[in-house]
């Protein structure tokens, strides 16, 4: 492993979370938010004794499982893991009903940088992304907030309605939840970016940048939401209004081919974030660069897959040894965030590092630059 072509990649990856640590923070902290909020959600904590962390003083006499016991439930979540450094490698909600506010007050100048930049790239049709993502942040906005009135309105309205509108909003609230986390990505990128080049800047004017690269992947992103809408979300909402027999069946095969779609186009979406091109300018640059490089891109798939496969499998073994133990399960999953958030922060930085060393074209042009 130590004589991989990407061995440099890796260790510049490695130098550049170093420098830059939110890079790793951000993604431990999006991380750990959702796990808090499945935990109080879904989490029937009887005292307060439940939640003590002295029970990880009985770890010898925990029932560990077997490799057999557990390999099966990790493969998917492994996929997703490595299809995630070249798309959207965390979950956002529920920091995205912040997110919300923040774009929503046009906090460092975000909202008018968006606005400006949907209107520079897509002219009229700016207008109408724009009333997208400002409905699907409404309806993040509002997600919290159904979810929390469910049981008041359960008098007012049937059951079968409350679930297909609760249904409804967290659909809608899924295209600026997944949206959020491609501009985080990118923003993350970029200064992956300023840290090769060697740069500085000034943090407003990095999200500001970023913004308006975003509306550049955006392209790509749309393509994504729509396939992930189609074949994951809608027969999950239609499920609520008509009779789909074994809807759920079929969510693993369709997480299964949205993975594989991403890392089949794994760098049109960093490479829109680096080149003022076209989508179509993007797949064909691409192409060259898995046939100038398919070695090593193979070796990257490989060295994330194997990182992966060893935190899921941790945590899928942990999670089974715990039980019912609460309070270690807030400890160990307060943990894995920070653990996934190095390593994931880590193998996005090493694969801005890869595709800056072998990407062969624009090399001396730099347009990225300029906008």
């Amino acid at each position: 492993m130590l004589f991989n072509p990407v061995r440099r990649a890796l260790v510049d990856g490695f130098r550049c979370v170093g420098r830059y640590k939110r890079i790793w923070i951000a993604f431990a902290l999006l991380g750990f938010a959702y796990f808090v909020f499945q935990f109080v959600t879904f989490t029937p904590i009887r005292n307060w004794s439940d939640l003590d962390l002295g029970q990880i003083a009985s770890l010898r006499h925990w029932y560990w499982p077997r490799f057999a016991e557990i390999w099966r439930e990790t493969p998917l979540p492994v996929l997703e893991g490595v299809a995630g450094i070249f798309d959207n490698a965390t979950t956002t909600y529920p920091l995205s009903v912040v997110a919300a506010v923040f774009m929503l007050i046009n906090w460092r100048g975000l909202h008018g940088a968006l606005v400006r930049a949907l209107w520079k790239r897509y002219r009229w049709w700016g207008h109408l992304i724009y009333l997208i993502l400002l409905l699907s942040a409404l309806a993040s906005l509002l997600k919290p907030i159904v979810f929390w009135r469910l049981p008041e309105w359960s008098a007012l309205v049937p059951a079968a309605g409350l679930l297909r509108i609760s249904a409804t909003v967290d659909a809608s609230a899924f295209i600026f939840e997944y949206l959020l986390g491609v501009y985080i990505q990118v923003y993350l990128i970029s200064v992956c970016l300023a840290w090769i080049k060697g740069v500085s800047f000034e943090e407003g004017e990095l999200f500001r940048f970023a913004m308006r690269r975003f509306t550049y992947v955006l392209e790509w992103a749309g393509i994504v939401v729509a396939i992930s809408t189609l074949i994951v979300r809608l027969p999950l909402v239609l499920a609520y209004f008509t009779n789909i027999p074994g809807v759920l069946d079929y969510l693993p095969l369709a997480r299964l081919l949205m993975s594989g779609l991403i890392i089949g186009f794994c760098s049109v979406q960093i490479s829109l974030a680096l080149h003022n091109e076209t989508l179509l300018e993007a797949m064909r640059a691409h192409s060259q660069f898995v046939r100038n490089n398919a070695g090593r891109l193979a070796w990257f798939l490989i060295i994330c897959g194997i990182h992966f496969s060893a935190i899921m499998m941790c945590d899928a073994i942990v999670r089974s040894a715990i039980a019912d133990r609460l309070g270690a399960l807030f400890l160990w999953k307060f943990s894995f965030a920070f653990l996934r958030g190095i390593v994931v922060g880590w193998l996005l930085a090493s694969w801005v590092c890869l595709f800056r060393q072998y990407e062969t074209r624009r090399v001396n042009q730099e347009k990225w630059i300029q906008y």
